[in-house]
C-alpha cells in the first residue's frame, strides 16, 4: 500500500519536476542560455536570447509537453478501458494508424492544403486502427491475442506506409515529411505546431473529471452502472478522448512509441491505482518524460525522440512481461 505522505507530495514534485525540465529545455543548445538570459528573452530584453526562444527553443518545449502528456494519458485511459495494463496506443496499433493516416496525406501532396488536413487524417487512420482493436476486444480477446493483433496491425500500416514510399513520385521534402514522421521527432517545430497541437488541451481538460467514474468502471460494468455510472457513454468519452489524443500527438511529432505506457505504470507503482489521482499525474508525467527524452536526444547528437522512448521502452516492456509471466 502507498504511504500516505507519498500522495501529498506527489502532485507538486511532479510539477516542480516539470517546470525544471521546462527551463533546462529552453537553457540547452547551441548557444546556452542563462535563466536570467532567458527571462529577458521571454520578455524582449535580449533581442538574440528573444529569437532564439520564441522561434526555435519555446515551441519545441510547448509541444514535447503537449505530445507527452497526451500519449500518456492516453494510454492510461486504454489501460483503464481494456482492463489490461499491457494496453496502449503504439502495441495496439493507434500509433501506427495515425502516422499511416498523416503518410498518405503527406504523399498525395495534400498537407499542404490546410493546417488541419494533417491532424484530420492521422484522427481518421488512429480511429480504424481503434476500431479494429475493440472489435476484437468485444469478442473476448486475451491479453496475448490483443498483443497479437497490435503487431499485425502494426505490420499491415508499416506496408501502407511503405507503399506510399516505394510507389509514389515523392519531392525530397515530402520523402523527409514522412521519414520524420515514420522516426518520431520534435525538431524544427514552430508555433503552427503549437496550434495544431493545441486542442491536446482541451481533451486533456475534459479527462480530467473521468478519474473518479474509472476507478467505478475498474470495479466492472455491473458495479458500476449500479453506483450510477453510465458505463456505455463512458466507454464512448474515454475511446475517443484516447483516439483524438494519439492521432494529435502524431500529427506533430510523429511515432514517438511506449510513453502511454511506461508513464502510467510507473506512476501507478508510485501512488497506486486511483485514477483520480493517476489522471492529472500522468498528464505531467507523460509531459515531463518526453522533455526528458528530448534533452537525451538533443544531447547525444539529434538522435530522435522517438528512437530514445523505444530505446527505454523496449526492455521496460520485456521487463512488464516477464513480471506478468
Amino acid at each position: 500500500m502507498t504511504p500516505p505522505w507519498v500522495h501529498r507530495v506527489a502532485f507538486p514534485v511532479a510539477l516542480l519536476l516539470l517546470g525544471l525540465l521546462a527551463l533546462t529545455s529552453l537553457a540547452v543548445g547551441d548557444m546556452r542560455l542563462s535563466p536570467a538570459r532567458i527571462v529577458s528573452g521571454l520578455l524582449h530584453r535580449d533581442e538574440l536570447a528573444a529569437t532564439i526562444l520564441w522561434n526555435i527553443r519555446l515551441p519545441r518545449m510547448l509541444v514535447s509537453v503537449m505530445v507527452g502528456a497526451a500519449l500518456a494519458s492516453s494510454g492510461l485511459v486504454m489501460q483503464a478501458y481494456f482492463r489490461n495494463s499491457l494496453a496502449s496506443p503504439g502495441l495496439l496499433g493507434v500509433t501506427s494508424g495515425g502516422a499511416a493516416g498523416a503518410v498518405v496525406i503527406i504523399g498525395l501532396g495534400w498537407a499542404s492544403a490546410s493546417i488541419f488536413v494533417l491532424p484530420v487524417a492521422a484522427v481518421v487512420g488512429a480511429m480504424f486502427s481503434t476500431s479494429v482493436v475493440i472489435m476484437l476486444a468485444r469478442r473476448g480477446a486475451s491479453t496475448e491475442r490483443l498483443l497479437l493483433a497490435g503487431v499485425a496491425l502494426n505490420a499491415l500500416l508499416g506496408a501502407v506506409t511503405s507503399y506510399v514510399l516505394a510507389n509514389f513520385t515523392l519531392s525530397y521534402e515530402r520523402n523527409a515529411r514522412i521519414l520524420f514522421w515514420l522516426l518520431g521527432g520534435l525538431e524544427d517545430r514552430t508555433w503552427e505546431h503549437v496550434f495544431m497541437a493545441s486542442p491536446i488541451l482541451v481533451a486533456g481538460a475534459l479527462l480530467w473529471p473521468l478519474g473518479r467514474p474509472m476507478d467505478l468502471l475498474s470495479l466492472g460494468s455491473r458495479e458500476a452502472q449500479s453506483l450510477g455510472v453510465d458505463t456505455k457513454r463512458l466507454r464512448r468519452s474515454m475511446l475517443a478522448l484516447s483516439t483524438v489524443l494519439t492521432a494529435l500527438a502524431t500529427a506533430v511529432a510523429g511515432t514517438v512509441g511506449f510513453v502511454g505506457l511506461i508513464v502510467p505504470h510507473l506512476l501507478r507503482l508510485l501512488v497506486g491505482p486511483e485514477h483520480r489521482r493517476l489522471v492529472p499525474l500522468t498528464l505531467i508525467g507523460g509531459a515531463a518524460f518526453v522533455l526528458a527524452c528530448d534533452l537525451i536526444s538533443r544531447s547525444a547528437g539529434g538522435l530522435r525522440v522517438g528512437i530514445v522512448t523505444s530505446l527505454i521502452g523496449g526492455p521496460f516492456f520485456l521487463w512488464l512481461l516477464r513480471r506478468q509471466a
